[in-house]
């Protein structure tokens, strides 16, 4: 099992006080985790002291901003493969019975394509099944982070340890298809409205012997995250 898929959900959870305290002990799993360039750890420090000593309600809106406002940078992997057809209820549906099958149940608010869900799951694996699946998404996570590296964004580093964490690079062609899709403009406030009119699709657990993570897992296991935010809402 690998605590760096936890910390990577916590610094990609929506930014609370809460998440706020967990952030000095995931940033400390994932600059000891060798499997992650050190450029890159390097930047995820910058953006955990961002969010750790930032203003709260500053980073709460570039939060929203980024993720919840645009479709192009949504945190639902699936959203980026299926849309809102019914391909995707059904990959979800299938998403869930894994994640059952493994003894894990999400709440009624919590979609299981969301990533923080995706990478708390991840870390409750065997590491070789659980690069194996973020793998399998490996396409979306690239074009996710080339769309936040051209919009200058520090979340672009998050995304670059999950590719280095996957066990396959992402498929050119379904790279290439996705990057070729419209890029969302959130300062288009009309257009976003309009994109955002449709009616959502709804449904519906450590490394042992270093103190570090021994820390965060006791900190998440009293202070989950909390529950993926929809887009629209107020901060």
């Amino acid at each position: 099992m690998s605590l760096s898929y936890r910390a990577l959900a916590v610094l990609l959870s929506y930014p609370t006080e809460q998440v706020r305290a967990l952030i000095p002990d995931a940033a400390a799993v994932l600059s000891e985790d060798a499997r992650i360039p050190a450029p890159v750890q390097r930047a995820i420090a910058k953006l955990a002291q961002e969010l750790i000593t930032g203003d709260l309600y500053e980073d709460q809106e570039r939060y929203v901003w980024l993720f919840d406002r645009t479709r192009s940078l949504s945190l639902n992997l699936y959203e980026h493969v299926h849309g809102e057809s019914r391909d995707r209820g059904q990959a979800m549906v299938a998403l869930l019975e894994l994640y059952r099958s493994k003894g894990l149940e999400l709440s009624a608010n919590e979609l299981p394509d969301h990533l923080p869900v995706f990478l708390e799951f991840l870390s409750t694996l065997p590491e070789p099944e659980a690069a194996s699946l973020l793998g399998e998404a490996a396409h979306v996570l690239s074009a996710l982070g080339e769309r936040l590296h051209k919009r200058g964004s520090p979340y672009r580093a998050l995304f670059g340890a999950l590719t280095a964490l996957a066990a396959d690079p992402a498929d050119a062609e379904a790279l290439a298809a996705l990057m070729a899709e419209p890029d969302d403009n959130p300062d288009d406030l009309e257009a976003m409205d309009k994109l955002w009119a449709e009616t959502a699709v709804t449904f519906g657990p450590s490394d042992v012997g270093c103190p570090k993570a021994d820390a965060l897992v006791k900190a998440m296991n009293a202070n989950p995250p909390p529950a993926p935010r929809r887009a629209g809402a107020a901060a």
